[in-house]
């Protein structure tokens, strides 16, 4: 399969995409992608902060040399999280966590 096909397989309505947009404009990126690449443990530490945050930001260094389509299917294939966007070289990334307290959770539309 195709890597952007698999990345573009999501489980999120139109509506709750928007809603997410809407809460990431303001995010500074959590993980930043650099020269090492898509290592393990650069995929446990966005798991992790997928558990704490539930919504990140992903930025791709330039000096990265890894694809943005590739990076993203990678990381969502990894993680279990699914791609909210994808804007130049940063990716928006949503999972939900329900172990989370109720008030701190996100809650879609």
């Amino acid at each position: 399969m195709d890597p952007i096909e698999k990345v573009k397989k999501n489980t999120l309505t139109t509506k709750q995409k928007k809603f997410l947009k809407g809460l990431g404009h303001h995010l500074s990126p959590v993980i930043l992608i650099g020269k090492e690449g898509l290592s393990s443990k650069l995929v446990e530490a966005t798991a992790q902060e997928l558990v704490y945050h539930e919504l990140i930001k992903v930025k791709i260094g330039n000096n990265s040399g890894v694809d943005k389509n590739d990076a993203a299917a990678a990381l969502t294939e990894a993680t279990g999280c699914e791609l909210v966007q994808l804007i130049g070289k940063t990716l928006l990334l949503y999972k939900k966590n329900p172990q989370r307290p109720k008030e701190e959770r996100i809650s879609l539309p």
